[in-house]
């Protein structure tokens, strides 16, 4: 097995034995089993290397990756008030610019709630000055470091502990929000497909101005799936085409995977959060589906 890596502005193939031995992120976290959050750490750092500063908003991120004077990352790590990462972040890359130091790769690093809710502010800025900088939102959909509330990332009709019968309204679609900002490098990504993720990163880290990465990372907690499988259903979420791989490059979309279109009541009804669907609000959400790839409708 292989794996795709930027190099020199080229896409070159390496074999897994090849990549880093050293874990600049993931041992000794407070993270629980099968954590989403922590998996696409470990896989964002293999490439992003040691010249790598980050910033962490309030969250289940900023807990698991330690306390006091112990922390799992083996790089500068700030834990920052929960609505200003990026901004935090935009100030270390002027700092670093000042002293003529171009070679760190400063990242801000937040979950749902402190990416497109209460860290939009902050993250809107950077997005508009074009800092160079690349905000990652680790994905799981709901405020899990606070019990499991909605938030603007939770899907339709998904449980949550404050919505016991399910979300009433549609995701906020991040990506495109952070497109319409005009930067110059948007993608989405998932811990089930690590090649796609690590090249993602290499091309952010690659390039000058603000870079947006949006993970899928499953919480089995506030999903509600056992705890050994957080890969497997984030790959049925990608599969079926409820999470499309695509990157914006300038402007120009690309799908960075094609499905294999599996039913997408094979990922919901993996998940006790969407226990509570009917056969009839399964099938809008596959004819969705369908018509965003251009597929047939479901009969």
């Amino acid at each position: 097995m292989v794996w795709l890596v930027g190099k020199g502005g080229k896409l070159v193939t390496i074999a897994i034995k090849d990549l880093p031995q050293q874990d600049l992120f993931g041992p000794g976290n407070a993270g629980c089993r099968g954590c989403g959050a922590a998996i696409a750490g470990r896989q964002a750092m293999k490439v992003l290397g040691s010249r790598t500063i980050i910033t962490i908003p309030a969250s289940c991120m900023a807990t698991l990756s330690g306390l006091n004077q112990r922390t799992a990352w083996n790089i500068p790590f700030y834990h920052t008030l929960f609505e200003i990462a990026p901004a935090v972040s935009a100030g270390i890359r002027a700092s670093l610019d000042a002293q003529g130091i171009k070679d760190v790769n400063v990242v801000s690093w937040a979950g749902d709630a402190g990416t497109a809710d209460i860290g939009f502010q902050s993250l809107s800025g950077a997005a508009e000055r074009n800092d160079s900088i690349i905000h990652v939102c680790y994905d799981n959909e709901m405020y899990m470091n606070t019990g499991g509330q909605t938030g603007s990332q939770t899907p339709l009709h998904a449980m949550t502990s404050n919505q016991q019968k399910g979300k009433g309204t549609n995701k906020k679609d991040m990506l495109a929000i952070m497109v319409a900002h005009g930067v110059g490098y948007v993608a989405s990504a998932s811990i089930s497909h690590p090649q796609d993720l690590m090249e993602k990163f290499k091309k952010a880290a690659a390039r000058d101005g603000f870079s947006y990465i949006h993970i899928l990372a499953p919480c089995y907690r506030g999903w509600n799936i056992p705890t050994d499988q957080s890969v497997a259903t984030a790959r049925k979420a990608v599969e079926s085409g409820f999470w499309e791989l695509f990157e914006v490059e300038n402007g120009k979309k690309t799908r960075t995977h094609q499905p294999s279109f599996i039913p997408v009541s094979e990922y919901l009804l993996s998940q006790g959060r969407f226990k509570n669907l009917s056969a009839e609000q399964i099938k809008v959400v596959q004819n969705d589906i369908n018509r965003h790839f251009g597929r047939k409708e479901a009969k």
